[in-house]
């Protein structure tokens, strides 16, 4: 009974402090009646920490930002390579390189025995290759950083890639393609990719049987051969560290790496315009129908970047947005719909619009989107919506850069794609200076209805009466081939 009133006493104490500090404030904080209403002070201003960036002899560059919180240090890397440099006849050999290189252990380290060494230290080391880039992190205790950064660079210089790893890594790959068509979702950004970017561009390649089985232990070596050195890497470090005595190790552990040869410029084919046409996916286990619509998106080095972020924010970017209050709320179409014009790093995203929507609702879900896309142009964003967007964007970008990890790992891929190195911290002051005109014509130029290419995934008998309104559908075959 006697901890029960202190507790009543500590609450009753908390909220009248509230309630003076309410009352002392005085108007500012009035009831109001909507949310709209509610007014917010300017954001003060705060300063971002920037890393230190050396630059090794070897060409390797290493950002470093200590964080002092917590005894770890981590460390984030990415090597310039990616699945968009395989040939096509080995679709999914930088995925493999990826897992191997970690998986397989080293020269010196057998990769069973790298994880019962990690997990005795409590340390991770992980390797992977993306799209654009290989990535290579590793984290541990502040007191065994000097030698879990040994066994980190040893798999980064010295993979053994074993046989058995590979051979599990291959059939790992293998069920991944057995399921590839299990997700709607999955087959409806796959598909879509290959409308836009071009069934040939590595932008929408996928893993076959035939590729994946294609692949040797000789591929995996000579790709890390051509692509890990040092040269092609940037390392970011993060942590509870002294700086000179963290930069000694590095040097230690890859300053004897040998310079690679110059990295040259990078030419990916896509296709520059998509076929305006609707094409359709039979999936007949389905109960609902997913749908897909539009065009090559931008780059953010594009000049309409930042109003192009206000853009998507009005469109999709929260409960009130465009399409999930009309689409959604008003129309009752869909739970899961959201859009706007993609952004990638060094080659255009995706503009797109999607959703999810009953079967007998497919036709209706189509005419939505599109209605919704061209109301961005006919009934243009305004003045409130524009200032709503950058609130919402300007207060959520705190979030964004609240770690050292964080802004670290921004300033390595800005350094990675060769954007300015304040590049993010410019983002602020970018998104405060757009103005509505500029949300208007961003709009006009980088979403146009007109060149959508339209993907439906759905069964043929719940689909049958939206495909019937169009002359010229195009199905899409998904089956999986078999290795020949």
């Amino acid at each position: 009974m006697s901890i029960q009133l202190n507790v009543l006493k500590v609450c009753g104490c908390i909220s009248l402090m509230l309630l003076l500090s309410l009352a002392l404030q005085g108007s500012s904080y009035a009831q109001v009646d909507y949310v709209e209403d509610l007014q917010f002070p300017p954001l003060s201003e705060f300063k971002i920490p920037e890393p230190t960036r050396v630059e090794l002899d070897n060409g390797m560059v290493i950002l470093m930002m200590e964080d002092h919180e917590l005894p770890l240090v981590s460390i984030s890397a990415k090597i310039r390579t990616g699945s968009r440099l395989e040939p096509n006849a080995q679709t999914g050999l930088a995925q493999l390189v990826g897992t191997v290189m970690r998986s397989g252990g080293t020269e010196s380290l057998a990769g069973d025995a790298l994880d019962d060494y990690l997990e005795g230290k409590a340390a991770t080391i992980e390797t992977a290759i993306g799209e654009t880039a290989g990535t290579a992190s590793m984290s541990c205790l502040k007191d065994d950083f000097p030698d879990v950064l040994q066994v980190f660079a040893d798999v980064l210089r010295h993979p053994s890639f074993d046989p058995e790893k590979l051979a599990i890594a291959k059939n790992q790959a293998m069920a991944g393609i057995s399921r590839q068509n299990d997700n709607p979702d999955a087959i409806l950004g796959r598909e879509f990719k290959k409308l836009v970017y071009g069934q040939a561009s590595p932008y929408a390649r996928t893993p076959s049987y035939a590729t994946v089985r294609a692949i040797t232990r000789k591929d995996l070596i000579a790709w890390h051969e051509s692509y890990f050195h040092p040269n092609r890497i940037i390392l970011g470090i993060t942590g509870d560290f002294q700086p000179a005595s963290a930069l000694k190790l590095l040097k230690d552990a890859f300053g004897d790496w040998p310079t690679g040869p110059t990295v040259p410029d990078l030419s990916v084919p896509y296709q520059e315009s998509n076929p305006a046409k609707v094409f359709y996916v039979e999936k007949n286990d389905m109960t609902q129908a997913k749908i897909m619509m539009g065009h090559l998106g931008v780059m953010r080095r594009n000049p309409d970047y930042y109003p192009l972020v206000i853009v998507n924010q009005i469109l999709s970017g929260s409960f009130g947005a465009r399409l999930f209050s009309n689409v959604r709320s008003k129309q009752g179409l869909a739970y899961d719909v959201h859009g706007g014009v993609g952004f990638q790093w060094d080659y255009p995203g995706l503009a797109s619009l999607m959703m999810s929507t009953k079967t007998e609702t497919t036709g209706a879900g189509i005419d939505a989107l599109i209605a919704e896309s061209q109301k961005m142009v006919t009934d243009p964003p305004t003045d409130a919506e524009v200032e709503k967007a950058k609130a919402a964007m300007l207060n959520s970008y705190i979030f964004s850069v609240d770690s050292p990890a964080k802004i670290l790992g921004k300033y390595v891929t800005h350094e990675y794609y060769g954007y300015p190195a304040d590049w993010f911290v410019q983002f602020r002051k970018g998104i405060e200076q757009v103005t509505t005109e500029q949300v208007r014509q961003a709009v006009r130029q980088h979403l146009r209805p007109q060149n959508f290419s339209i993907l439906i995934v759905g069964p043929r008998k719940g689909t049958a009466s939206a495909l019937a309104r169009y002359k010229d559908v195009q199905e899409v075959d998904i089956t999986i081939q078999e290795a020949s």
